[in-house]
C-alpha cells in the first residue's frame, strides 16, 4: 500500500516560507537542495523526523499561483495540521507573531483556527474538542 511521503503547499517565497514553517509553526528543516531556479525544500514534524515531509513548493506555474490565490481570496485553507491544544497553540503562535485569521472556534467535534502563512496560504490548525 502507498504511504504519504511528501505533500506540498505552493508558496510565493521559499525563504520566507522556511522561516514561517520553522520559526512560527515549529517544523524542522529536512531537505534543502538546489532544484533549477528554486529549491527542493521540505520540513517535518520535529517529533517524527522520518515521517511525511511538507514541500514548500514555488508557485511559479501560473496554474499553481491562480489556485493558491483563489483559495486565499475565498478564505479556504491550503493545508491543515493537528495540534494537541488549540488554545495553547493560539497563545504560542500569537507570541511568535503569527497573523491569526480565525481565532479558535468550535466546529462540532473539533476546534479550528486559521492563520496566514505570509507566503500566499491560509493554514488551518485543528484539535479534537475533547482533548
Amino acid at each position: 500500500m502507498p504511504r504519504i511521503a511528501v505533500t506540498s503547499v505552493h508558496v510565493d517565497d521559499q525563504s520566507r516560507a522556511l522561516t514561517f514553517y520553522t520559526e512560527v509553526l515549529g517544523f524542522v528543516l529536512k531537505l534543502d537542495l538546489p532544484a533549477g531556479d528554486f529549491r527542493w525544500l521540505t520540513v517535518v514534524d520535529p517529533g517524527d523526523p522520518h515521517g511525511p515531509q511538507l514541500l514548500l513548493e514555488p508557485d511559479a506555474h501560473p496554474a499553481a499561483r491562480a489556485y493558491a490565490t483563489a483559495l486565499h481570496a475565498d478564505g479556504i485553507p491550503a493545508a491543515q495540521f493537528e495540534v494537541e491544544d488549540i488554545h495553547r497553540a493560539h497563545d504560542e503562535l500569537t507570541e511568535r507573531g503569527a497573523r491569526i485569521v480565525q481565532p479558535p472556534t468550535e466546529m462540532g467535534p473539533v476546534w479550528t483556527m486559521i492563520i496566514d502563512d505570509t507566503c500566499g496560504n491560509l493554514i488551518q490548525l485543528a484539535t479534537a474538542a475533547d482533548l
